[in-house]
């Protein structure tokens, strides 16, 4: 199934990746509020192809949105060493680590996942230095049963994202 959403001219571009947080109040009236906001909030996704449609949209700096073909990718997350098993279904519990200058910070904290939500298990990329002991593995997580096409990346953001920095 085909995905199309809008997005800003300079975010659309193939390959980009970003995560949709959720629709902007002040979109509430649009016309186009349906196809802006026929995503996921939380998810992560990337950008397959550009069409040559485009609209007016106020919101954005250039007031233009392109309409765009989008698949939905898993998240780099990381979860406790007994739930990083590949293709298994685990319930996110986010971290209570506040040690933000962590380098696995925003992997423990990961954007967009929902503590107490289903996710699957995609990948497991191996474990992490923890500096308070706790025994934690890098994952990608996808909510749902699985991915079409997953394979491991690595997180490119874009505007529009939730940035691992300053989320």
């Amino acid at each position: 199934m085909v995905l199309i959403t809008l997005l800003g001219e300079p975010q659309a571009e193939a390959g980009k990746e970003f995560y949709f947080i959720g629709p902007m109040n002040d979109c509430k009236e649009c016309k186009l509020k349906g196809v802006c906001f026929n995503l996921e909030p939380g998810s992560r996704y990337r950008v397959v192809e550009i069409r040559p449609q485009s609209h007016e949209c106020h919101e954005y700096l250039d007031d233009k949105v392109v309409a765009a073909v989008v698949e939905k990718i898993p998240t780099p997350a990381a979860v406790p060493k007994k739930q990083a098993i590949e293709g298994s279904m685990i319930t996110y519990q986010e971290s209570k680590c506040e040690q933000m200058d962590c380098p696995n910070y925003w992997l423990c904290h990961a954007p967009g996942k929902v503590a107490g939500a289903k996710y699957s298990v995609q990948a497991v990329s191996g474990d992490l230095d923890c500096p308070r002991g706790e025994k934690m593995v890098g994952v990608d997580l996808f909510r749902g049963r699985s991915a079409p096409n997953v394979f491991r990346t690595s997180p490119r953001l874009s505007s529009r994202t939730c940035p691992r920095t300053a989320c």
